[in-house]
Order: C-alpha cells, then structure tokens, then sequence
C-alpha cells in the first residue's frame, strides 16, 4: 500500500480520529431510539458517518488512481488570524452585538486567504449578517444581543 495523495490521506485519518471522538464521546449520552432520538444519538451516527468518510478518503488516497501530492508545510499565521477571529467573535458578541460581531468574524477571516479581496470580504460579511438574521433570529427565534450594549 502506497499513499500517492499525502493531503487526502492525513485529512482522511484526522476525520477518522475526529469522527470517532465524537462517537466514543456520544455513548455517555443515552441513545434512545430512531423513532425517540436521546442526545447521543445524533452526535453518534455524525461521528460514525465522519469516521466512516475519513476512512473512504484515506483508502482513494492510496489507489493507483489517486492524484500524487505532497504536504505543504503547516502556515501557522493563517491558524492564528482564523482562530483569533473566531476568539474575538465570541469575546465581543456580549458587547458589540451578533451583527458587529459575525461581521468582523468573516471579515477578519479573510485576511487568512492568499487572494484576499476588501470588496469580497465586505459582500461575504453583510451575507453572513443577512444570513444569522434569517436563520437564527427570524427563523430559529433565538435571543442574541443585536446592537452594541452602549446603543440600548
């Protein structure tokens, strides 16, 4: 067994420990059944299906098929502006309100992109904030601060 795509197959065996995490992680929780779902069951049969995809990714990688590639070195300040803009989204949230918020969150992100455009960014942003108001505050009906706390 020769691995020819180094990104499918680590990105597959990440899926697998992933998935299988969630799986292992989910039987704390009681089943029940598909008829009367309990909490576990949901996260279990997602980390299953996660695990079960990983490994099919894995196994392609290794097929006479497969694309031949090679792993890139890890870009550490793209992890630190994406997971900085994530920390920041859930610092300022209380604060600056879910639009400001997630507005920043995608807008930030961006900057972790090597053809970052202001222009894409911005429309990406007021679609994020479109979106959040749709789904989770009209549609979902979930409470969330909306507005800076210094503009209630």
């Amino acid at each position: 067994m020769q691995i020819k795509n180094r990104q499918d197959f680590w990105s597959g065996i990440m899926f697998v420990v992933i998935g299988a995490a969630f799986a292992l992680g989910a039987t704390k929780y009681s089943m029940g059944t598909a008829a009367r779902m309990g909490p576990g069951y949901f996260p279990f049969w997602l980390g299953v299906c996660l695990a079960a995809l990983g490994a099919l990714v894995a196994l392609n990688a290794t097929s006479a098929k497969a694309e031949e590639t090679q792993v890139e070195r890890f870009d550490f300040p793209i992890m630190f502006i994406l997971l900085g803009s994530v920390v920041l989204c859930g610092l300022l949230l209380n604060y600056l309100g879910v639009y400001i918020s997630v507005f920043l969150l995608v807008f930030l992100s961006s900057f972790a992109s090597h053809v970052f455009s202001w222009k894409v960014a911005l429309i990406n942003g007021l679609f994020l904030v479109l979106f959040v108001w749709g789904a989770f505050i009209k549609g979902l009906g979930l409470v969330f601060p909306l507005w800076p706390s210094f503009m209630n």
